[in-house]
């Protein structure tokens, strides 16, 4: 077998991890694909919540011959926690090569590989290893720095605009931008709002096509006080009153409930507190081929004054969505002085 079915056998596992995304409570999202010698594939699973990949993949196999590989997006846990350490379903099927991208950086299911070569399983480490971190970034993020990953989904005209001069704002993008944005909800843990945007929208902060196991968490953020009559008292999810100016500790409460993913549905002022926090890690930009000239810019005052100060992002990728079209940005860390 070749270095190119590993890869192309990664490619596959990282697709299906993917399809974890909002599913997986506070553990990872993981992708698992199973090789004969010819490098065709036999078995394959992901992680939704229950088994882990490697276990999924290995149940659904008719049958795992003598010389297999099994290719995973995260190294295999060894550890017993809901469920047994993969390590050893992956010893006792058989198996007898793992190729995996990222090593496990928790502490508490570290040590895979190492129990894995005792067995004599051969190893393969660091396969597609950038591709999967991004999969699985989120997780990552909760991991390294004890808080979500924040994703701020901003809907604007091409000059940037969430609201015309009498406030009026509904609706900026078309049909296809608003699936779109379901899609984002379902994927996500968590949706932050400021009481700014719940006053003025009454908004129900819950994704609209039934295929979530369950609704993110509702967080507002903001000292104002709210009527019972809105939405976000409903029964659809759950919801966190943060009635605190700490955005700091807000990440890290969130990061202690385990929720990896946050889709910050802010308007200006609380987004651009998080952006100036440093809490933003990524922008999805959402713009309608419109032009306002005037009304509400979607980020207020970052406290720079000159182009060189400006902060940067990276483009991670675009979608057409109709008329519409997505940005998809990585917000880059502010520049040392």
């Amino acid at each position: 077998m070749t270095e190119t079915n590993y890869h192309a056998a990664m490619k596959r596992a990282l697709g299906l991890a993917a399809l974890g995304q909002g599913r997986t409570g506070s553990n990872p999202v993981v992708g698992s694909v199973i090789l004969d010698n010819t490098g065709a594939i036999i078995s394959e699973g992901f992680h939704a919540g229950g088994d882990h990949a490697e276990v999924v993949a290995i149940k659904k196999a008719a049958q795992i011959p003598a010389d297999a590989t099994i290719v995973v997006t995260l190294e295999p846990c060894n550890h017993t926690g809901k469920t047994g350490p993969c390590t050893e379903v992956i010893i006792a099927a058989g198996i007898k090569r793992v190729v995996f991208a990222v090593n496990d950086p928790n502490p508490v299911a570290a040590g895979g590989q190492d129990r894995l070569r005792a067995a004599g399983v051969e190893v393969i480490a660091g396969v597609m290893q950038e591709e999967a971190r991004f999969v699985n970034r989120a997780w990552l993020t909760m991991i390294e720095k004890k808080r979500p990953l924040f994703i701020w989904k901003v809907a604007a005209t091409l000059d940037g605009k969430t609201a015309a001069l009498d406030g009026s704002s509904k609706w900026i993008t078309g049909p296809q931008a608003r699936e779109y944005v379901t899609q984002l909800r379902r994927q996500s843990d968590a949706i932050v709002v400021g009481t700014g945007t719940v006053l003025a929208d009454n908004p129900e902060l819950v994704p609209h096509d039934g295929l979530a196991q369950k609704n993110p968490l509702r967080v507002v953020v903001g000292q104002r006080e709210l009527g019972a009559d809105l939405h976000i008292f409903d029964e659809q999810a759950e919801l966190l009153l943060w009635k605190s100016h700490d955005l700091h500790g807000l990440g890290s409460h969130l990061g202690e409930l385990g929720v990896k993913q946050v889709l910050v549905e802010a308007g200006a002022v609380l987004g651009t507190a998080l952006v100036n926090a440093g809490l933003i890690d990524e922008v999805i930009l959402i713009q309608a081929p419109k032009l306002l000239g005037a009304g509400t810019s979607f980020i207020g005052d970052l406290g720079i004054t000159t182009l060189a100060g400006a902060r940067e992002l990276n483009l991670i990728g675009t979608q057409q969505l109709g008329n519409d079209s997505a940005l998809h940005l990585q917000l880059l860390p502010k520049a040392e002085k």
